[in-house]
């Protein structure tokens, strides 16, 4: 059921596995993984640079690596083996997990949207901490928490892409997807954290030109973060919309699969030259949808209230 820009990787790296021998397929089957999470790892950059917002700016990167650190450690230690048990004694498990954590993307997604909509923010208020070294332990214990969710989630979607592989590749592939998608996100949380001080360094560089791209630089960010968020929030309910497809079409309920792919194929050629495009375009867009739809009801459900008026 993978669109698009995903089903063409898919396929690059089904001929790359092809040509390949046998290390080289962990290779192949590392980047298959690693392509399906890749609303995961949007929603996961976009999330954590709130974690250091309010802390000292000396202490940004040290606390990012911090966070890397937990991540690391959650994917290696604790998520891979769980991964490698559950793909060896119970791999029809797979699919309903995913679609739980899809649906629990799907939440997320809407949540955020509810609360964009409406100006409230629902859960507890956290305890208003003063001393910085307790607030730096809170928000890297919180952002750490958080990995765990969104990292169960990248596993669970590799481990989907693995189950050709041997236990051995397996594990393999999925500490390679788990360690390069932890550098990457942490890599770009880093660079956007530190690109309001990089601004700042080349606007009092000499040079006209130098000094406008540093002001652009930070007069950006802002708009950078938004966008990010907005971007985040997207990812989640198309990916987690897309798990739920494809789980309905693994468990063989079809109708609303069949419809969202004969409506990209549709688009697909009715666009004539951007055909790939438009049809991934449809499918993310109307993934979304049902993602968006499963997540307000979720949302909905969880915060009745009996007795509130």
């Amino acid at each position: 059921m993978a669109g698009g820009l995903v089903a063409l990787l898919d396929d690059i790296a089904a001929l790359a596995k092809l040509a390949a021998a046998s290390l080289d397929d962990v290779a192949g089957a590392s980047a298959r993984a690693g392509t399906k999470a890749v609303g995961v790892v949007i929603d996961d950059t976009a999330v954590t640079p709130r974690y250091v917002t309010g802390l000292s700016p000396a202490r940004e990167l040290p606390i990012i690596w911090k966070i890397a650190l937990g991540s690391a450690r959650n994917k290696l230690l604790f998520l891979l083996p769980a991964a490698l048990i559950l793909s060896a004694f119970a791999p029809w498990a797979i699919t309903p997990i995913l679609m739980a954590g899809g649906a629990f993307l799907c939440f997320e997604g809407a949540e955020k949207i509810i609360e964009a909509l409406s100006g409230t923010h629902h859960g507890e208020e956290a305890a208003v901490i003063t001393d910085p070294k307790q607030l730096e332990d809170r928000q890297v214990a919180g952002a750490i928490r958080t990995d765990l969710i969104l990292s169960a989630e990248i596993m669970a979607i590799a481990l989907s892409e693995l189950s050709d592989q041997s236990i051995v590749n397996q594990a393999i592939a999925l500490a390679l997807v788990g360690l390069a998608i932890t550098a990457g996100v942490y890599g770009a949380v880093a660079l956007i954290v530190k690109m309001d001080d990089i601004g700042l360094a080349l606007a009092k560089r000499p040079g006209a030109a130098t000094q406008a791209v540093g002001r652009g630089l930070v007069a950006a960010m802002p708009k950078v973060l938004k966008a990010l968020g907005i971007i985040g929030t997207a990812a989640m309910l198309w990916v987690g919309g897309q798990i739920i497809v494809h789980g309905l079409h693994e468990f063989h309920l079809t109708p609303l699969p069949e419809w969202i792919e004969h409506a990209a194929e549709g688009a697909r050629h009715a666009m004539a030259g951007i055909g790939g495009i438009a049809a991934w375009v449809v499918n993310a867009g109307l993934s979304a949808v049902v993602g968006l739809i499963i997540g307000c009801v979720i949302a909905g459900l969880l915060h009745l209230k009996p007795g509130k008026h």
